[in-house]
Order: C-alpha cells, then sequence, then structure tokens
C-alpha cells in the first residue's frame, strides 16, 4: 500500500506536462498588458526626472524631413486648400520624401547640418557655464521659496 501512494498518479502527471507546456507558450494579450501595468511605476519616475529638466538646455534641432515637412505643408494646403486632415497631409508628405532623390533632400540635409553644428556649439557652451557653477544659482526650489 505505501508502494501506491508515494507513486505519482496518472491524474498528476498530465497536469504537470500541462504546467510545463505552458511554460513554454507566448504570452498572450492579457498577461502582456499586466506585465505593462506592472512597469508603470517605473514611467511615473521617469516622468518624475523629465519634469525636473533644466530650462537653460538647449533643445535639439529637427532633423531634415522636418524642415521638409514645413515647406510641403505649406504647398500641399495650397493646391488642396480642403483637406485639413494632418493625417492625410502627414501621408503625403511621408511619400514624398520617399520617392525624392538624394539631390532633392540636399538642401534639407544642408539646412539640418547647419542647425545641428549650432545646436552642438550651444550645448558645449552650456556645459561650460553648467560646470562652472553659473547654472547652480538659480536652483529649481528658488523659484517656490517666495
Amino acid at each position: 500500500m505505501a508502494k501506491t501512494a508515494s507513486a505519482s498518479t496518472p491524474a498528476e502527471t498530465p497536469a504537470k506536462t500541462a504546467h510545463e507546456k505552458m511554460a513554454l507558450r507566448p504570452r498572450s494579450k492579457l498577461t502582456m498588458k499586466q506585465s505593462s501595468t506592472a512597469k508603470r511605476p517605473k514611467m511615473a519616475a521617469a516622468k518624475k526626472k523629465a519634469s525636473k529638466l533644466d530650462a537653460n538646455k538647449p533643445k535639439k534641432p529637427p532633423t531634415a524631413f522636418f524642415y521638409f515637412l514645413e515647406d510641403f505643408r505649406k504647398e500641399f494646403q495650397e493646391q488642396n486648400p480642403d483637406v485639413k486632415s494632418m493625417r492625410e497631409i502627414g501621408k503625403a508628405c511621408g511619400e514624398k520624401w520617399k520617392i525624392m532623390t538624394y539631390e532633392e533632400k540636399v538642401e534639407y540635409y544642408d539646412v539640418a547640418t547647419v542647425k545641428r553644428a549650432e545646436f552642438e556649439k550651444a550645448m558645449a557652451d552650456y556645459i561650460n557655464k553648467k560646470e562652472s557653477g553659473e547654472y547652480d544659482e538659480f536652483d529649481e526650489d528658488s523659484d517656490f521659496d517666495e
């Protein structure tokens, strides 16, 4: 009798195999949603860091595509005054950008390169000022201490 009690029953064996199979299956959408909600506190911490960004820090310049987009929007709206949807304008712009040759894009790349060089210079100045302590005088808490 002790022999049958220590041996695993046929009902236990398939359950273990099913459990092992479940571990090998890809996650379902529900499981993925649950895991993404578990990450939300980390995202909230990232948002808090983002709110403490330095106002004196220079902003990154747009890419060549955004300079093209600015010009394209004006032309597109003149040719199609009835189209108001940004989605449609964006689609048309993306399609036009894809079919453009490099020679046509060069002017936008040149503008972007110049703006990028200005940004890098401004960023170097910002870093030098921050290291020298010029920006430390204006602490974030000083606005609220009045």
